[in-house]
């Protein structure tokens, strides 16, 4: 596929608010379905790389806040992480919010990579006025903030020109307990990926293809399934469909790390 570099992937399409559709399937489909796309969909390229290994770490109060909110569907939900592209070693601190009809808002910072399961003063003061100002209000225990979930994968990212979207594929992903005491034990989803769309609006060309094809968005999301999978005791309604259809699977310790 034509290559697309990452400035002008954020020129064309950076979509910082936008509604996001997310889909599990195998892989072989999903490549399947990709190529359907036709010859102006572009690859992003950074110097001759096209699959880029990320890792993020979830961040939630002693209660879980953000979890249950995100469990009972609640409108004014948040999410906090950390990102680093380990193929870069660039980091950062970011946010999501939830804003009119679904659409996700996503804002960050710089963050030191060396430090990705903390928040500093200057972390926490951030989180604090994004989410006044998205939220109308400071969630509670927001300074008691701790790591709760550690995610990796491999994302190869597309740029669908005609329709300024973006569209990932996420392979080998895995779930690590990054809390305290929570002995790094780790689930993955074997011999499938998560395909997610992402636009301004409306669904696109890939997404039609997508239910054509029988297969409709999945209730998925890295934090709040991981959670729901590490943690069996918690409510995981929103995500029963999902953890019930798809091979997610407990992990040793050396399977970790090869699929690292």
């Amino acid at each position: 596929m034509p290559a697309v570099s990452l400035d002008e992937l954020n020129t064309t399409a950076a979509l910082q608010s936008r509604t996001d559709r997310k889909y599990v399937l195998d892989t072989a489909e999903a490549w399947r379905l990709i190529a359907l796309l036709g010859e102006d969909v572009r690859v992003l390229d950074i110097s001759g790389r096209r699959s880029f290994a990320y890792h993020s770490v979830y961040f939630d109060t002693p209660d879980l806040a953000s979890y249950h909110l995100s469990a009972h569907g609640r409108r004014h939900r948040f999410k906090v992480r950390t990102r680093t592209y380990l193929d870069t070693g660039k980091s950062f601190l970011e946010v999501k919010t939830r804003g009119r009809r679904a659409v996700t808002v996503k804002d960050r910072v710089p963050h030191g990579p060396a430090h990705a399961d903390e928040l500093d003063d200057a972390g926490h003061d951030y989180l604090e006025r994004q989410l006044d100002e998205a939220l109308g209000r400071r969630p509670d225990r927001l300074d008691e903030l701790a790591p709760v979930l550690a995610s990796d994968y491999r994302r190869t990212t597309f740029l669908l020109p005609e329709s300024a979207s973006r569209v990932t594929l996420d392979t080998d992903l895995v779930w690590t307990d990054a809390s305290f005491g929570g002995g790094g034990r780790a689930f993955g989803l074997q011999d499938q990926v998560v395909l997610e769309t992402k636009s301004a609006g409306a669904a696109g060309h890939l997404d039609r293809l997508l239910w054509r094809a029988g297969i409709r968005p999945a209730r998925i999301s890295k934090f709040a399934t991981g959670l729901a999978v590490l943690h069996p005791g918690l409510p995981s309604n929103r995500w029963h469909r999902t953890l019930e259809r798809h091979r997610i699977r407990p992990l040793t310790a050396s399977r970790k790390e090869a699929r690292r």
